[in-house]
């Protein structure tokens, strides 16, 4: 896992290759809505490019990770199937559903029944390259989820080359990453991870929350600001040095947010010692959400290192869907 991270700047490059060479049909009608639908490694890229689409794209935006769809898709909607293995179940179930209600589909997919399907429904498909664990794989997914926003005409080009200077950006700071993931992790051990970020980088906390459970196996959660100052601050009242707080900040963070910050910094503190931030880096909101997720990657596999775990194993998901395919 450490050199799949490693090699995110690279897949990153490779992924925009597939995408500047990918040929997908035109929308067959006016597009009103987009639903994006897909789980876990697969369905992150989604969640992120909904927050980049809330003040960049003229209809709404929503994701879905479950087995169904909203009552609202028909004809207009845009469905999204991004699948990396191409046989994740909910998927598939939201894809048959998304194609009874006449949708106009298109999948990110390395194959499976995904690819199979799409072949049916004359949907637009962007294969990914396969055999890697789907967590390790945003660069890819993401990278096509933009170009398919690109190319249906809902967000402008410049999200492209923004993917481009993401990539040049993670690849130029690579070993000060190294060096600040492995400070961080040494942070964490021991402790209960706590991750907090404002809304528009909730995508982030989210990655680094899974990237946590399945590379670093710890329990951990995360919440965003400024929604819980309306509830999990008070939490605090019960907290203790066993919590470690990690918070993502954006160097032009809204001004209120960032006075929020300051007020929820002094009260967690009186709690717990263990509290750090982490800064973007990057101009566009690509490259700020890459460079923070790779910070997070990073983090997660030296931390499975000092907890002395195989960041690569994920044996319980791998018995889940074992027992969910009997039935």
């Amino acid at each position: 896992m450490k050199t799949l991270v490693e090699q995110f700047p690279l897949q990153l490059k490779k992924a925009i290759e597939i995408g500047r060479n990918s040929k997908l049909p035109q929308p067959a009608h006016e597009i009103r809505n987009v639903l994006i639908t897909g789980l876990g490694g697969s369905g992150i890229g989604g969640t992120i490019i909904s927050e980049l689409a809330f003040s960049a794209c003229k209809v709404p935006v929503q994701v879905s990770k479950g087995y169904f769809i909203p009552e609202y898709v028909d004809a207009n909607t845009l469905v999204l199937v991004s699948s990396y293995s191409g046989n994740t179940e909910e998927t598939l179930a939201c894809m048959k559903q998304a194609h009874e209600k006449g949708a106009m589909i298109y999948c990110v997919t390395s194959g499976g029944e995904i690819e199979a399907l799409a072949k049916t429904y004359n949907a637009g498909t962007i294969i990914i390259p396969g055999g890697m664990p789907p967590r390790s794989c945003l660069g890819y997914s993401l990278s096509q989820l933009v170009f398919i926003f690109v190319h249906c005409g809902l967000l402008s080009a410049e999200h492209i080359s923004n993917l481009d200077k993401a990539a040049e950006l993670i690849a130029s700071k690579q070993k000060d990453i190294v060096s600040l993931a492995k400070d961080f992790a040494g942070f964490l051990l021991g402790k209960t991870p706590v991750i907090y970020s404002t809304t528009i980088f909730e995508g982030v906390a989210i990655r680094f929350r899974q990237q946590l459970n399945e590379n670093s196996k710890v329990l951990c959660w995360h919440h965003v600001i400024p929604e819980m100052n309306h509830n999990e601050l008070v939490g605090w009242a019960g907290g203790t040095e066993e919590y470690a707080v990690i918070l993502f900040r954006d160097a032009a963070e809204y001004e209120r947010n960032t006075y929020r910050i300051q007020l929820n910094k002094e009260i967690i503190t009186r709690y717990t010692p263990h509290y750090r931030e982490i800064v973007t880096e990057g101009d566009s909101y690509l490259e700020k959400v890459i460079y923070l997720v790779h910070v997070g990657d990073w983090i997660s596999v030296e931390l499975a290192a000092l907890r002395g775990v195989d960041s690569m194993e994920v044996n319980v998901i791998n018995f889940l869907k074992g027992e969910l395919s009997k039935k």
